[in-house]
């Protein structure tokens, strides 16, 4: 088995979501105590909700949404329906999976017609790569519409590790457990069979 890590790091590098006049919490960390003082080593966390690779809840959204907890911890694990969207609008077969991943190499959109097809599954957790958004729509309908259906989104991920995953693997997301919040960061893992990844 091959376990593919697709959380960001949360370090100085990390990008921050910004728009005019609009910027999400800086990242920061600082020492609060030291060993040399205290006898351990403490450091404070600053961040949003919304930072680096996380879980974005219906009320992210959507005025009274869906908060984080409403998410039980069973849908945050198990096998995943894998579309690769750079290959256009393909039809699919569902088998069942409680995750939908949505593949791609770059920012893209999908049609309205596909886009419904994709909401009526009953997959509760997304994934996405890169942004996607709907022909002709404003530019959050894609996240609107998911808050609306009570879907929960993953999305700002490493997107060379997600250029490895595959059909057929399992994902595990473990987001902080926070009480009444739009989100959260989160720890991503795919596991997939090197073997069927070989038959590709």
């Amino acid at each position: 088995m091959e376990i593919i890590d697709l959380t960001k790091p949360l370090d100085e590098n990390l990008s921050i979501y910004a728009e005019a006049g609009y910027s999400d919490p800086p990242f920061e960390v600082e020492a609060w105590c030291t060993v040399q003082e205290q006898g351990y080593q403490v450091a404070r966390l600053a961040l949003g909700t919304q930072t680096g690779t996380h879980l974005d809840a219906p009320m992210h959204f959507l005025a009274g949404g869906a908060g984080l907890e409403a998410l039980p911890v069973e849908a945050l694990l198990g096998k995943y329906l894998w579309l690769n969207l750079d290959a256009g609008e393909q039809p699919f077969e569902y088998h069942g999976e409680p995750i939908l991943f949505l593949a791609a190499r770059g920012n893209l959109e999908i049609s309205a017609s596909f886009f419904e097809t994709l909401l009526a599954l009953p997959c509760r957790v997304w994934v996405i790569v890169y942004e996607v958004s709907v022909v002709g729509r404003e530019v959050f309908h894609f996240n609107r519409r998911l808050a609306e259906l009570g879907k929960f989104l993953i999305e700002n991920i490493d997107e060379s590790a997600a250029a490895r995953v595959r059909p057929g693997g399992e994902l595990v997301a473990l987001p902080l457990r926070l009480v009444g919040v739009s989100g959260s960061p989160c720890r991503v893992l795919v596991r997939q069979n090197l073997n069927e990844k070989r038959a590709e």
